[in-house]
Order: structure tokens, then sequence, then C-alpha cells
């Protein structure tokens, strides 16, 4: 017998964070969030409870723990498109069509009753949580910032009604021989042009509080279109800022500024951290700490975190400074390749720059859809 509960006691929150980290065990290339990241969704303080309501579940068979999942009530989303959406998220489950039907039953009634049309995901509380279901690309392990998902999950959501909406596609980028000369002739021509200079800080402090503004703006810019996005609040700057402060170096960062220091383009990578998060199940235990520094310090890999394109000068090339930012980056440090993350499938403008790389396209991620 499968019994469904709402996730409120101290006892069935620990459940509900422990229930991947158990599924996953045995699975290599699951790489899980931070916990102490992750047990903030259940704080009275969380960065989204102004603009988001939730529930969990927790699915038992016999007595035992065998799938969960979360829904969300992203207002300032559904106020910026005048939908009546609910995401789903962190659903994870046995391979178990009953167990998932009646975990995303009870979202559905909760969506319902909260007056919603429309269930879609896997979607988090912004798109700068971990988002979309793996359908290809399962042999490769996930990056920090994605999420891994065994194969059948597609089978269990596509019997439970629902269907594709958007896919996004990711890349690996090879690191080359050498910068490319035609886009190093191309930046330069460029930043002539129009009056543009590059910015590769010194300081990390002094830079994230002369230009985080600056960037945040661009970034609701940019993004404001694209699939799931959501504006930035204060409290959500105030955390991302805190999530990268450990790992955001300066020669992560490359910006591109106007003659007036305001801010046209800039692109944010990482260091990759997979490896060394993925034995502590995402704690930061001293060996931990001692691997996440050494990633840090000297990474081998590493993560496409943000790129952000002034719209003005999107059709102007401007991009292109960045991406021979990157060639070079990676040729001087020694970088074996880099992980684009997801780029949308309709989003042309940077999935073409990819071209400039030694690549291959090796993950696809889905987000599905279905009205109630």
């Amino acid at each position: 017998m499968i019994v469904v509960k709402e996730v409120l006691t101290r006892k069935e929150k620990k459940e509900f964070l422990d229930f991947p980290l158990k599924l996953y065990k045995n699975e290599d290339n699951f790489v899980p969030p931070l916990y102490g990241d992750e047990k903030k969704i259940f704080s009275k303080n969380f960065t989204y409870n102004d603009s988001c309501e939730t529930v969990y579940y927790n699915a038992y068979k016999d007595g035992k723990m065998v799938g969960r999942i979360s829904g969300i009530l992203q207002k300032d989303h559904n106020s910026k498109t005048g939908e009546r959406r609910i995401r789903f998220t962190r659903f994870d489950s046995i391979d178990d069509v009953d167990v998932a039907k009646a975990l995303f039953s009870e979202v559905e009634n909760w969506a319902k009753h909260k007056g919603m049309d429309t269930i879609c995901g896997p979607l988090g509380f912004s798109d700068l949580e971990r988002e979309g279901l793996l359908i290809e690309g399962f042999e490769y392990m996930a990056t920090f910032e994605e999420q891994y998902n065994f194969p059948y999950y597609a089978k269990l959501i596509e019997a439970c009604g629902y269907s594709k909406e958007v896919d996004w596609l990711e890349h690996r980028l090879y690191k080359g021989e050498a910068p490319d000369q035609r886009l190093e002739k191309l930046t330069q021509m460029i930043l002539d042009k129009y009056e543009l200079k590059m910015l590769l800080p010194n300081n990390m402090n002094k830079f994230l509080k002369d230009y985080s503004d600056k960037m945040f703006e661009l970034l609701d810019v940019t993004y404001s279109d694209l699939y799931g996005t959501v504006p930035f609040t204060d409290s959500m700057k105030k955390m991302i800022l805190s999530n990268f402060k450990l790992v955001l170096k300066p020669k992560y960062v490359s910006i591109i500024v106007d003659k007036e220091d305001n801010v046209v383009c800039f692109g944010i990578m990482l260091p990759e951290l997979s490896y060394a998060v993925r034995k502590s199940n995402g704690k930061l235990t001293i060996p931990c700490i001692i691997k996440l520094l050494k990633a840090i310090k000297k990474p081998k890999h590493i993560d496409l975190a943000l790129i952000g394109v002034d719209p003005k000068y999107a059709m102007k090339g401007v991009a292109s400074t960045f991406i021979h930012y990157l060639q070079k980056f990676m040729i001087d440090n020694d970088i074996e390749y880099c992980e684009t993350n997801l780029n949308l499938e309709t989003n042309k403008a940077i999935l073409n720059q990819w071209k400039n790389f030694n690549h291959i396209q090796h993950k696809r991620r889905r987000s599905y859809i279905k009205n109630i």
C-alpha cells in the first residue's frame, strides 16, 4: 500500500532531504547539492518565502520511503506571465509508476486548491536552481549545478500525463591548441568600434561592490523572456553572492563595460566541484573542504555559471569577447574542458557560440507540462 504524507515533522523533513542520497548511493554520476543549503528550504527565513508558496510530500510503501516531490507556486513568475502555474521539483522515486502517480496526484490536488490550472517542471524556485529532467547523457557525471536522475524518470512522469514543453541542451567545450586568431582580431575590433573595454578584476570584494548590482540588472534584462525565469529580488542577490563567495575568484570573471562604465557583457565561470562534494553527500566535511579548495585553486575542468549580454549589443558580436577570453583562459590554465550547463534549445544565439570550440552536445534536459 502506498501512503503519501505532507512533510511537516522534523523526521519527515530529514527523510525528504536524505531520500535522494540513499536512492543514488551507488550511482557515480549523481552529484548532491550542498546539504546545508538544501536544508534551508524548510527554514522560515528561506530566501524564496516572500515570492513562493511550497508543499512537500513523502511517499511510503509498506512503511518504507519510496519517493518524494515538492510543489512551488512561484508568484513572481505567474505575475510576470499572467499564467496560473505550479512547478514541481525535487521529484525522486523508485521505479514504480504507482508511486509516481500517487505523488503527482497530491501536487495536482494542491495546485487546484490554489486555483492553478497548469503543472510544469522539474523547475526550482528560480532558474538559478537545478532544473530539467535528464533524458540524454546518463553516462556523464552531473555538474555541481545540475541534478542527475535515473533514465526511468521520464517514463514515470509521462505515465502521469505530462508531455514535453521545452528542452535544454548541454555541451562540453574542449581546450584548443591556441586561441582563435580570427576571434582575437574580432574582439579587439568590437572593443574599439563601440568604445568598450574588458575588465579583469584583481580584488573580488571590490569588484562585486562596484559591479554586482549592474550585473544583476543586466541579467534581468538578458533573461527576462527566457523560459522559467523570474526577476532578481534583493534576497536572491544576497543569496547568490553568499553562495559564490567561497569559489568565485577574479580569474573566473570577465566583464565588458562601455565608456560610462555600464556593464554590457559579462561571463562567470566556476571550477568544477562535482568530484569534491560527491563522496561526502554534499556535507562540508574536512576531506570535502580540502578537495574544494584544491579544485578552486587548480581546476581540471570548469563550468559556465552565468553569461549576460545587453540586448543593444547582442547582434553586434559583443558576446564573442567573452568567448575569446574563455578560449584563452582554458589554454593558459590547462583546462581540459568546460561544461556549458543548460542552454535552451531555442537559444540559437548562445548555441552558435559553441561552434568556436571543438565540442560535443552530450546532454539533454526536459521540462514537462500538464493541464489540470
